[in-house]
């Protein structure tokens, strides 16, 4: 069973008993009162992504400020922040009033930035969880001018011209730098590392010749492999992706037990009142279950999840965990 399958294993009962326990005692309790669910939202929502537009987890907070406003009937206003592996971005929710107004939706990179920054915040401590959104997992692509037909061959290649072969990623200390680098240490061999401003260009410079390989999500890989510019060799979950299941897993393919994925998550400052966050996951859990996001979240190539905040806290530790023991391990430092 997947990781993440056991990060969102919840007794879902027992959680809705929970919250609804302590929306009972803070709706109580005059200091809430004006945090009441019953009167949020009354203004508009701000979703703080704290990357550029365009990339998937900009789509992906795109789809959640139309599903709000559509509920709600509040303006919902994206404010990209892009900047320093997205701790810009993180750093203003943090800091922004615990009211309810002040969305992020972010990536994994947020389990491992605490492992490769000096964060002026603590994301266990300083956010507070609302939901484990959605997952899609990287393409390992290349160039297809390269001797390597399958991820064997790659490693194969690699082996025999230890730290000649140049993959790019979006950029030094990213998900998809550091699942390159994964990948690196899980099957011994030995890659130059490139970064580039972004996914887009990472990709770009792969069909140029710059650069060999490419770790990126799925879509914005496969296009490219399907129109012959790249060559697909596998995919980086546990389970062949249900967009692409002519691409097999990198566990699979020579190196077991490898799964690496892109994870979107919605966070609130920490002091958020409790009545808030509940009923922020409970129409987020709605809305994963509406048949045009989920539509939409297909031609993402985005898998839904949801569940409840204590999912999104669990998988947060066990991420934060394991990115940290590969950097300690492979010595992996931003450049």
């Amino acid at each position: 069973m997947s990781y993440i399958t056991l990060a969102i294993d919840f007794n879902m009962k027992v959680a809705r008993r929970m919250v609804g326990v302590m929306a009972t005692t803070c709706v109580a309790n005059v200091a809430f009162a004006a945090a009441s669910p019953d009167n949020y939202p009354s203004k508009p929502i701000r979703i703080v992504v704290p990357f550029t537009p365009g990339g998937s987890n900009d789509l992906v907070g795109r789809v959640l400020s139309q599903k709000f406003h559509e509920t709600w009937g509040q303006p919902v206003i994206i404010d990209n922040r892009p900047g320093a592996g997205s701790t810009i971005g993180i750093d203003l929710v943090v800091r922004a009033p615990a009211d309810g107004y002040t969305i992020l939706t972010t990536s994994g990179g947020i389990a491992i930035n605490v492992s490769l920054y000096k964060l002026p915040f603590n994301p266990v401590t300083d956010l507070a969880p609302v939901m484990l959104l959605a997952q899609m997992p990287y393409l390992l692509g290349v160039h297809p001018g390269l001797p390597a037909k399958t991820t064997r061959d790659l490693i194969t290649l690699a082996k025999a011209q230890p730290g000649k072969l140049a993959f790019a990623s979006s950029g030094a200390g990213t998900s998809a730098h550091l699942t390159m680098e994964m990948f690196r240490h899980m099957s011994g061999i030995e890659l130059l590392h490139v970064p580039y401003k972004g996914g887009n260009p990472a990709v770009t410079a792969v069909m140029g010749g710059e650069a060999q390989g490419v770790f990126n999500v799925i879509t914005g890989v496969l296009p490219h492999a399907r129109s012959g510019k790249m060559r697909a060799l596998s995919v980086s979950s546990i389970k062949r992706a249900d967009i692409a299941p002519d691409i097999p897993t990198i566990a699979e393919s020579g190196v077991p037990g490898f799964e690496v994925i892109a994870w979107y998550n919605v966070f609130v400052p920490s002091r958020t009142p409790r009545p808030i966050v509940a009923k922020l996951n409970a129409e987020i859990n709605r809305m994963l279950q509406t048949a045009d996001v989920r539509e939409r979240f297909q031609t993402l190539g985005v898998a839904p999840l949801g569940g409840p905040p204590e999912a999104l806290t669990k998988y947060l530790d066990f991420e934060i965990t394991r990115w940290a023991k590969l950097i300690k391990e492979t010595g992996v430092k931003l450049q």
